[in-house]
């Protein structure tokens, strides 16, 4: 449930200092792992990670586009949608109403995730990046949304996906409207799978709840930035429920590397390096891209359709005889 925001710009709007420990306009930062006192300027050169235990801070959206994309080829798309409150939804302090034009007031951003297209190394994507700000990132319906546009652009362009996920998970305000965006993006990606175009998942701190159980872990190539928190359900849900306290580095991604769940941790001055390798080697064929964006494409209805009514190849055609066919 969305709607385009009325008088809203679809430029990008001022960044803010971001993640525990930081302070606006302060000349030093405090690491929140290893209580590191660092110098604001350093810091920000370093790529916002800590210079001694390589603690990587939490980046807004925008400051995520520009780590990764050549500079100026940001195009964003559909940056005036906003949320609507089907549900009528009211806590014990605000409504949900309250709470998305609080939001928007406080982080600059109309929802948890932006999307559009633009290079990396000259090289053509559509992504949709998150947010953690904007109500942790929950999901909700125009965040599912503006992930499945992005699939669904790189479906239509022949353009590889990425998708920067940072999640609390599904929305509550939003009830099953929020679930369903789990099942309406995992359909697009499946679309996605079937044109063989390639989709690259990255996964910052933290990715829990729907957002990790649908689009996050579905990636051709699944990336991580170290000692990112991935989980279904975050330690603190899972020790008030099951009264255990986890053993330490046990939701990271690190571990769930070490147990096969994705393909690479990568430190954050690598990751533009390492996505421009990815798109070279996935690279589809220009000749393809135009056979395949051609209009009046065949449903696979169709094609079986057609087929069918083809001749059948004699035996000797098809390898011959049972030799050929057994090889």
């Amino acid at each position: 449930m969305a709607k385009e925001a009325a008088g809203s710009s679809g430029g990008p709007q001022p960044e803010r200092s971001s993640g525990p420990g930081v302070a606006p306009d302060n000349l030093m930062v405090k690491c929140p792992k290893c209580k590191e006192i660092l110098y604001s300027r350093d810091w920000e050169k370093n790529l916002k990670v800590c210079s001694r235990c390589n603690y990587h801070f939490r980046l807004t959206a925008h400051e995520r586009v520009s780590l990764l994309l050549d500079p100026g080829s940001f195009v964003e798309l559909d940056a005036a949608m906003v949320s609507v409150d089907p549900l009528n939804f009211v806590s014990r302090s605000q409504s949900y109403t309250e709470k998305l034009q609080e939001e928007r007031a406080k982080v600059g951003l109309n929802e948890a995730a932006i999307r559009g297209y633009g290079t990396i190394e000259g090289l053509p994507l559509s992504l949709a990046v998150m947010d953690f700000r904007f109500i942790g990132g929950s999901m909700g319906s125009v965040v599912g949304e503006k992930v499945t546009r992005a699939i669904e652009l790189g479906l239509e362009r022949r353009w590889p996906v990425l998708v920067v996920s940072t999640s609390g998970g599904a929305r509550m305000q939003e009830g099953f409207y929020s679930l369903l965006q789990m099942a309406k993006t995992v359909a697009a990606l499946a679309r996605l799978s079937e044109a063989r175009i390639p989709y690259f998942s990255l996964i910052t701190d933290p990715t829990t709840g729907g957002v990790t159980a649908s689009f996050a872990m579905l990636g051709d190539v699944i990336l991580a930035e170290p000692g990112a928190l991935i989980a279904f359900a975050g330690p603190r849900v899972i020790e008030q429920f099951m009264h255990v306290k986890l053993p330490e580095g046990t939701v990271n991604s690190e571990f769930v590397l070490q147990h096969g769940m994705i393909d690479a941790v990568v430190h954050r001055r690598e990751l533009r390096a390492t996505l421009a390798r990815l798109l070279r080697l996935y690279k589809v064929p220009e000749a393809e891209r135009e056979q395949r964006s051609a209009p009046a494409a065949q449903s696979s209805v169709e094609a079986a359709t057609l087929l069918s009514r083809q001749p059948s190849p004699s035996r000797a055609e098809v390898g011959g005889g049972q030799d050929g066919l057994r090889s």
